[in-house]
């Protein structure tokens, strides 16, 4: 929530050409009646690219489901697993994974109102529920439905007692549950979620599931997205170094700001590409205080990059 904005996944999309890419959670009823232009737009760059709902309504669901795919997104995404107080109140998210028959509902309406793929995000439990259990019983209902990708966050949620910080971190990951439901159920997609913070673990998860997605891993450090492609796809890496992808971004930064968008909305995002490097912090103070006072695009990046005191060995 409030990362994975259009200004991050562009930049993201510079990192790798092949990782699929996922907008913050959206309620639907904001994409129904908000502002759709700045919920919803994405440049082309950024294909494949999907969007991700929140909500419980079948028709209001079916309805923002059709908006997106209108809009060009690729998937529709389907969020299960949001435990926030606030989700929690509006009855998405998480709470959901205890009314499956309602997500399958809402998954069919969905379904009858797109040609793109409809999919969902879920834990594998919540607060009391047998794990071993709650996620085959819930992935089931949905499945029948008609929806064929789960991507699973191998923590249970516990709604009751834990913030949404702490249920990031807390609850055990339990990636062992996420490969029976892969070996049980085998004509279904399973993408795991959770805990991943490098590209050598997604390697090892990949042995026994369809997917991984990455989600404060990449946004922190986001340079490790450099090597996805190579990896996972056997395809070159777009850039050798973050000094080069900076330079690349020079051009987009610049028609942001003259369409009146913030040089911080744009900048924010690229704070951790120097994460474990020699003028870290230099060069995030650099970005942070050149969006304030910089009104070019390549200027701004220059400033950055001379703040680390190694443009040299990074160009």
């Amino acid at each position: 929530m409030e990362a994975t904005d259009r200004h991050c996944r562009y930049f993201h999309r510079l990192l790798s050409r092949r990782a699929r890419l996922y907008t913050e959670m959206l309620h639907a009823q904001a994409v129904v009646r908000g502002n759709r232009a700045r919920l919803l737009d994405f440049h082309p760059a950024e294909h494949p690219v999907v969007l991700q709902l929140g909500g419980s309504e079948p028709a209001l669901l079916a309805q923002a489901a059709h908006i997106g795919e209108d809009c060009g997104y690729d998937e529709i995404n389907l969020n299960c697993g949001c435990p926030s107080d606030r989700v929690q109140r509006g009855r998405f998210g998480a709470c959901l994974m205890l009314e499956p028959a309602r997500v399958a509902d809402c998954v069919a309406a969905m379904r009858a109102a797109v040609r793109v793929p409809v999919t969902i995000k879920c834990r594998i439990g919540v607060d009391e529920q047998d794990e071993r259990r709650a996620l085959s019983d819930f992935v089931d209902s949905v499945a029948a439905a008609g929806c064929t990708v789960f991507i699973v966050h191998a923590r249970k949620a516990w709604l009751r007692g834990l913030s949404a910080k702490e249920n990031r971190a807390v609850p055990p990951l339990l990636y062992a549950r996420v490969y029976a439901l892969k070996r049980q159920r085998p004509h279904l997609t399973v993408v795991l979620n959770g805990g991943i913070d490098s590209l050598q673990q997604a390697q090892r998860h990949l042995q026994h599931l369809d997917g991984v997605m990455l989600g404060r891993a990449a946004y922190e450090r986001p340079w490790l997205l450099r090597q996805v492609d190579p990896l996972l796809f056997g395809s070159a890496a777009p850039f050798a170094e973050p000094a080069a992808v900076l330079r690349a971004l020079a051009g987009y930064l610049d028609t942001q700001l003259a369409a009146g968008t913030p040089a911080s909305a744009v900048v924010r995002h690229w704070l951790g590409l120097w994460h474990g490097r020699p003028g870290a912090r230099a060069f995030r103070r650099a970005l942070v205080d050149g969006a304030r006072t910089t009104a070019a695009g390549a200027e701004l990046i220059e400033r950055a990059l001379s703040a680390t005191c190694t443009l040299d060995a990074a160009a």
